[in-house]
């Protein structure tokens, strides 16, 4: 699939718009490669690139005290980046590291302003971008918030199947809210 395809793919649940459209968005998308635990934006940076995975995984993260907490863990298809550092230019203690080798499509802030200050269409993307990734967090809290730990493990499972052979344990738990011990209770009480 060409990244036209791709990208437009991903967005038409959120906004659907001529295949025309999304070639001139993905024209102005450069490719990026990263090596597995590689970092693909740093804490104490600020995000310059809206990155969508083409391949691979990769995950967020912050360090607190000696902990390292994942807030998402992201897959083909996902857009992926320190989205609030995007919008608001600030840097922030979030990092982002590839999880196993990954191949990004990524646009830059200054080149999606460019899209959004000449173009009607180019201000519908950026909102159906940020209104996708509004409903995926919100919905991620809401599943912290209201489900037991294993409700959340069964229901990642059921979302991303592959998850346990390409994400360690630990940033699972994490992502989860629980303790890798838990994450092992759960996996003994499902085939055990």
């Amino acid at each position: 699939m060409d990244n036209t395809s791709f990208i437009k793919s991903i967005f038409d649940p959120y906004f659907e718009a001529p295949a025309e459209v999304w070639h001139s968005f993905a024209a102005e998308m450069s490719e990026r490669e990263f090596r597995k635990n590689q970092l693909i934006k740093q804490s104490g940076q600020k995000e310059d690139f809206l990155n969508i995975i083409a391949e691979g995984s990769a995950g967020i993260f912050m360090q607190q005290k000696l902990q390292t907490i994942c807030l998402d863990l992201c897959y083909e298809r996902d857009v992926c980046c320190d989205y609030m550092s995007f919008l608001t230019r600030q840097k922030t203690p979030l990092y982002v590291q590839a999880l196993e080798p990954v191949k990004l499509l990524s646009i830059s802030h200054t080149v999606l302003q460019h899209i959004y200050d000449n173009s009607l269409t180019g201000n519908q993307i950026g909102r159906s971008a940020a209104e996708a990734l509004f409903v995926h967090k919100q919905n991620q809290q809401i599943e912290l918030l209201t489900l037991t730990a294993e409700e959340r493990y069964y229901r990642l499972m059921e979302k991303q199947p592959q998850i346990i052979l390409r994400t360690p344990s630990k940033h699972i738990a994490s992502y989860l809210g629980i303790t890798p011990e838990s994450i092992s209770r759960i996996r003994k009480n499902t085939t055990g």
